[in-house]
């Protein structure tokens, strides 16, 4: 087995299999090394899978036919989807969480790299951003559940009222005195730099401030206006929260897109609709409801579907299958002008 300095290896899924049972020595035809072994196990850790072309496509046509005869289909969305914009995910191979563990286990060498931010007012929404808006649009999708922070949906243009940013959104801000909610050209980091005689306030759950630097603009109120970003610590929103709720109670199949579904609650969501659950979940990595989708009904047919792979990979066979190519062609040649459209909305 051939692996990079830094630990990664690049292998076909059944060789895989074999250097794992023999990192755990569930193989005798294979013998590791020490420093194997060692290798084998810690790339589990954070191994990213990829399935074919052919099977994307072919579980595209049966997702397609699942979300065809539901009456409320329902998308839960994490930072996965965000990846092909140019921001960095949380635990993938390379995410910040990961990034930071290996920090603290093998110090810098150990670590790839450091994790680099790109700038929030750069990124624009992705392909997967985009369908997901359409299908909204449509009315064959009734609702977004999403963990992302980076204020890509809003900028796709989904509706306020069809969806729940869980953790926040860092181009909403907040009234700490009426409430008030403002949909801003900044981000709450820009606002913060730019902050006058605004003084700070520690959060007492999570230790940071959350005034961004700006004042309500209602008259006779003068509140500070606070970012609605979720921090560790943070309770979540509880309007939010109660909305995605009561839409995740409605929902008879859920997309789960680039989540690995390990953050509660947001995760118990998933599970929460009508009977029997019907997940599709799509990312790289191994989530603990994976077992979920390969659930069956009485005739012995999957009930729900497992992709591992790029989300944006799969929504494009999807649309096809949904919308038919001629469709699908009209509104994916509307993607500069849209570019433009949100270009116009972050400056």
């Amino acid at each position: 087995a051939k692996w990079n300095d830094n630990g990664e290896g690049v292998f076909h899924r059944d060789c895989w299999a074999k250097l794992s049972d023999g990192a755990y020595g569930r193989s005798a035809d294979l013998e590791l090394s020490e420093l194997e072994i060692k290798l084998v196990k810690e790339a589990r850790k954070t191994a990213e899978y990829h399935d074919s072309d052919d099977y994307i496509t072919a579980e595209a046509k049966r997702i397609a036919q699942m979300i065809r005869n539901a009456d409320y289909p329902v998308f839960f969305t994490g930072a996965g989807i965000s990846t092909a914009a140019g921001i960095g995910d949380f635990r993938g191979k390379d995410g910040k969480w990961t990034e930071r563990d290996k920090l603290k286990e093998h110090g810098t060498k150990g670590a790839k790299k450091a994790y680099k931010k790109t700038p929030l007012r750069d990124l624009r929404p992705t392909y997967t951003h985009e369908a997901i808006r359409k299908l909204v649009d449509m009315g064959i999708f009734k609702f977004v559940i999403s963990q992302n922070t980076d204020g890509i949906h809003r900028l796709s243009c989904i509706p306020a009222s069809k969806m729940a940013e869980l953790h926040g959104n860092a181009y909403v801000q907040k009234c700490e005195k009426c409430g008030t909610r403002y949909d801003v050209g900044r981000s709450h980091r820009d606002a913060a730099s730019q902050a006058h005689n605004v003084p700070p306030k520690k959060c007492e759950r999570c230790g940071i401030s959350h005034r961004t630097g700006r004042m309500c603009e209602k008259k006779d109120c003068g509140g500070y206006l606070m970012n609605t970003i979720i921090n560790f610590g943070d309770y979540l929103e509880e309007q939010v929260l109660d909305a995605a709720q009561e839409h995740a109670r409605k929902g008879d199949i859920f997309m789960c897109l680039g989540s690995t579904l390990m953050v509660s609650p947001a995760n118990s969501l998933v599970m929460s609709g009508k009977s029997p659950h019907r997940l599709v979940i799509c990312n790289r990595q191994a989530t603990e409801y994976d077992t979920e989708c390969e659930r069956v009904d009485e005739q012995g047919v999957r009930i729900g579907s497992r992709i591992h792979g790029d989300c944006d990979k799969l929504m494009k066979a999807l649309m096809v299958e949904l919308l038919g190519d001629e469709a699908v062609r009209d509104w994916e040649d509307g993607r500069e002008a849209r570019l433009l459209e949100y270009d116009e909305m972050r400056r």
